[in-house]
């Protein structure tokens, strides 16, 4: 008969007690619904908003408080969860430092974006979907992106934004401008020193109330999906997972796109710039 000492024993009983803890450990260290939990503890969804962003983000400057179809998304989420809205004002170029530092828990309207596709989870179904335009001088429409495509054009975008990814692919020739945000863009126009600005073209529609510009919806048309992002970190599956089935629910009921056509409709947006069957 073999036999054993007591240190091979008990070495035996060591990696047997090890294999036998670490599934529940793993386990407990891995709960899906972390994020959902340290939220609804806190009692506040922190969530970005934007000066000069109407009308996803808009100000009373009397009494600072926060509307907007964006905002009024967010407060949905919000009161799903059983939390209050906690606005932090910030920049679309801001964002993945604001996730990484944990000012905010969630970003909605937001485009892909592979160098912050590093640090957040975005959702892979969009909340709607619009398109890339241009914003030129009055009487200087562009039918096509290479029109802009010249050493002799200015465009300008916001900084650190999918604007700039999209004019930096599409315009190698032309100067690209990067300001912080959109008031400056447009100052930029109104002084004649830009013969474009990108925008998605529900934002440049809404700013020709202004009077400022007129909008181009260049061939290719691009589309651009409006997608919510999480910050990357264990515990949020079940949060994607929550915010998936919401996303789900606003567009398979109408529900989002009814939103938003009443906040462009009560804004004075005229959508005949669309092509015809775009659907958002």
């Amino acid at each position: 008969m073999k036999s054993f000492s007591v240190k091979s024993i008990l070495a035996a009983a060591a990696v047997g007690i090890s294999l036998l803890s670490a599934p529940a450990a793993s386990v407990a260290d891995d709960n899906p619904s972390a994020v959902i939990e340290q939220i609804r503890s806190s009692g506040v969804l922190k969530v970005p908003v934007m000066t000069g962003e109407e009308p996803g983000y808009i100000k009373d400057p009397a009494t600072g408080q926060w509307s907007g179809f964006y905002y009024e998304f967010l407060g949905e989420i919000a009161t799903q969860l059983g939390v209050k809205l906690e606005p932090v004002e910030t920049t679309w170029g801001n964002l993945a430092a604001d996730f990484q530092s944990n000012k905010i828990d969630i970003a909605i309207g937001v485009n892909p974006n592979p160098k912050r596709g590093l640090v957040v989870d975005y959702l892979w179904e969009p909340l709607f979907t619009d398109a890339w335009a241009v914003l030129t001088p009055p009487g200087k429409p562009v039918k096509t992106w290479a029109e802009l495509n010249a050493p002799e054009k200015t465009v300008v975008v916001q900084k650190g934004s999918t604007m700039q990814v999209v004019a930096e692919a599409l315009l190698p020739k032309a100067k690209i401008t990067p300001v912080e945000d959109r008031g400056l863009a447009l100052m930029e126009l109104q002084s004649g020193r830009a013969d474009g600005v990108v925008f998605s073209v529900f934002d440049a529609l809404q700013i020709t109330e202004k009077n400022i510009g007129e909008v181009s919806l260049p061939e290719p048309i691009l589309r651009n999906p409006a997608t919510l992002a999480v910050a990357r970190k264990p515990g949020n599956a079940g949060y994607i997972n929550f915010l998936t089935n919401w996303i789900q629910q606003e567009r398979s009921l109408g529900l989002a796109q009814g939103k938003l056509a009443r906040a462009w409709e009560a804004r004075g947006i005229d959508l005949s710039i669309l092509p015809e069957g775009f659907s958002f």
